[in-house]
């Protein structure tokens, strides 16, 4: 994953509302009127979210009906977590008091 894609997805998840889409998809596939039921959004403020969230490839869509059901993209957010996960303070030989509690020190 690159650079680029983990601030695009950063951009993405920096939204409240965004970051409870994601804990909700967690759950497993939702139905956008029962996304719209929880957020107590617009529609037209619905599908923003969504749109932000699939240009950055965590959320797939499918249409069914009139309806969209949207689930996480499990191998996107998996990269994405493994990239955040690669990010630390450990094996920085600073004697920077700040660091102290990082990693168990």
């Amino acid at each position: 994953m690159t650079r680029e894609e983990v601030a695009e997805i950063c951009k993405a998840m920096s939204d409240v509302n965004r970051l409870k889409i994601i804990e909700m998809l967690t759950q497993g596939e939702k139905c956008g009127c029962n996304l719209l039921e929880e957020l107590q959004v617009t529609q037209p403020t619905l599908s923003h979210h969504m749109r932000v969230l699939g240009d950055c490839g965590l959320v797939s869509s499918r249409k069914d009906g009139k309806w969209q059901h949207y689930s996480i993209n499990c191998k996107r957010f998996k990269a994405f977590k493994d990239y955040v996960a690669e990010i630390t303070c450990c094996g920085n030989d600073s004697k920077d008091t700040n660091l102290q509690g990082c990693c168990g020190k």
